[in-house]
């Protein structure tokens, strides 16, 4: 006689899902914006496509958090990871001058646990609200057998919307002598976690509540610290045409992300010492054996976003983010070259 089988008994709860729907329902219908014509539940989100933007181009983003979920777990601190997604986007789409319009979410695990995707949930609102940002829709997915024992994954993907005369990287306007203007990271933002976690847990043996050497944070509230956005003190440059590109400094550090809005004739010149590399990221490099050229492709070493500005306006961009609280600085100058990164 055959063995019954049942969806409970193969690893998979229904039961879950709908206790997490109940939980994040309230948290969702908080972030509705104007433009949103649907309630969760639906199979598609709706948003009303009439744009105040005169020349309207949609710009949208797709990513995750990464192995930053397992320091997550090890804490056993989870709305702050909810937030680091939505930042993250948002940031993504803000150097192509993008403000946002809605986010979808997708959360998978091995076990869904209510409690936890609340909390994910929970950070996800709160960074869609200070955006002015919808929530629009989402996927629980539970996948015993695809995940490990315990393991969350979530990512997300956001769409905003640019006006053609706002739309960011200017390649044709940017030239030899153009500014760089830095703005400071949080932390590691959402990546370099695989390293953080070998140099923080297996070789220096440490715990999430110890305090990071150099440091005056544990170890969880340094490898947790959100990751910002940058949108309240860069879109008003965007909108008053005051930068010519912009690139947020994510996995491969400046020598990647960079060249990614420079023209192939120009080359972005980093003053290596007109910023102090943080102490978190000194320590991973230390305790890591990992070397300055290394450190700069696979970390943000203390700088999250970059802005390229005229040399006659770059006093303007200082002076509005510095007016904003913002720790912004001069980082570099666009030379001639080959569309690289290099550093003085």
């Amino acid at each position: 006689m055959s063995q019954k089988v049942s969806y409970a008994s193969s690893g998979v709860d229904i039961n879950r899902q709908d206790e997490a729907l109940k939980r994040i329902k309230p948290l969702v219908k908080a972030t509705k914006t104007p433009g949103v014509r649907s309630d969760i539940g639906l199979f598609g989100g709706l948003f009303d496509a009439r744009f105040s933007e005169a020349k309207p181009i949609l710009v949208s983003s797709m990513d995750g958090v990464g192995t930053k979920m397992k320091v997550a777990r090890r804490a056993g601190i989870w709305d702050t990871v909810g937030q680091d997604l939505v930042n993250h986007c948002i940031n993504d789409i803000l150097v192509q001058g993008a403000r946002p319009l809605f986010f979808l979410d997708y959360i998978a695990a091995q076990r869904l646990e209510p409690e936890i995707i609340e909390q994910i949930v929970k950070g996800m609102a709160t960074a869609s609200q200070a955006a002015g940002s919808a929530l629009i829709g989402g996927e629980l997915a539970e996948m015993p057998g695809v995940y490990a024992e315990g393991e969350v994954d979530v990512a997300g993907t956001i769409v905003g919307v640019v006006d053609e005369a706002d739309l960011l990287p200017c390649l044709e306007a940017m030239g030899e002598g153009d500014v760089l203007i830095g703005l400071p990271s949080s932390g590691l933002h959402t990546n370099g976690y695989s390293l953080a976690r070998a140099v923080c847990f297996e070789v220096e043996k440490l715990d999430v509540n110890d305090t990071l050497p150099g440091t005056s944070q544990t170890v969880a509230q340094a490898l947790l610290a959100i990751h910002r956005s940058y949108l309240a003190p860069v879109m008003p440059l965007v909108k008053a045409h005051k930068l010519v590109a912009m690139a947020h400094i994510t996995g491969g550090g400046l020598t990647d992300n960079l060249p990614r809005v420079l023209p192939k004739h120009l080359d972005a010149e980093i003053d290596a010492a007109s910023w102090e590399i943080p102490a978190l990221f000194r320590f991973l490099m230390d305790k890591g054996g990992l070397g300055i050229e290394d450190a700069r492709q696979a970390l943000n070493l203390g700088v999250g976003m970059v802005l390229v500005a005229k040399a006659d306006l770059a006093g303007d961009v200082l002076a509005h983010l510095h007016a904003d609280g913002e720790a912004a600085w001069e980082l570099g100058r666009l030379v001639k070259g080959a569309g690289v990164v290099s550093y003085r």
